[in-house]
């Protein structure tokens, strides 16, 4: 156990973008310490994006955080032990997290899809997720509604 919690340290915005979020990404994104590698994939991604969006849309890196505001979950279940049964009961996110598990979502999926390359999967994935549709919208949903069936074992709130 740690003695006190873990400062956060301070994130340097992305080249292209010089956004703090899109950083933040690319590392959960990155495997084995590719960065540039991953950072290739998300701008080869946010082309396609830029691509395959409607001319009346928004660029690609607003269609990108609205596609992460789209899957964001707002509540979410943890277990708890009550008298020898085990309870899931819904709590509040911390808005950091919140971010956090909507970017692991978002990754997590994309690598699922059947397209050729990453860029396309995350694309992809990113066009869905913007359009309230696709498997990581879907997990949103389904954990919202598993909140919302266990609301009443909320007392055993920790």
């Amino acid at each position: 156990m740690r003695k006190r919690q873990a400062k956060k340290r301070p994130l340097l915005p992305d080249p292209k973008f010089n956004d703090q979020l899109v950083t933040r990404f690319v590392n959960m994104m990155m495997w084995d310490g590719k960065k540039s590698i991953a950072f290739k994939i998300f701008y080869d991604a946010m082309d396609i994006v830029e691509d395959k969006k409607q001319d009346d849309e928004k660029t690609a890196l607003e269609l990108w955080k609205d596609a992460l505001s789209n899957v964001m979950p707002h509540v979410e279940v943890k277990s708890r032990r009550v008298g020898g049964a085990t309870f899931q009961i819904p709590s509040q996110i911390r808005p950091d997290r919140k971010i956090s598990i909507a970017m692991k979502w978002l990754i997590g999926y994309s690598r699922k899809r059947n397209e050729k390359t990453m860029s396309a999967k995350l694309a992809a994935e990113i066009l869905a997720a913007a359009k309230e549709e696709g498997a990581a919208v879907k997990k949103r949903v389904d954990t919202h509604k598993m909140a919302e069936a266990n609301k009443a074992f909320s007392h055993f709130r920790f």
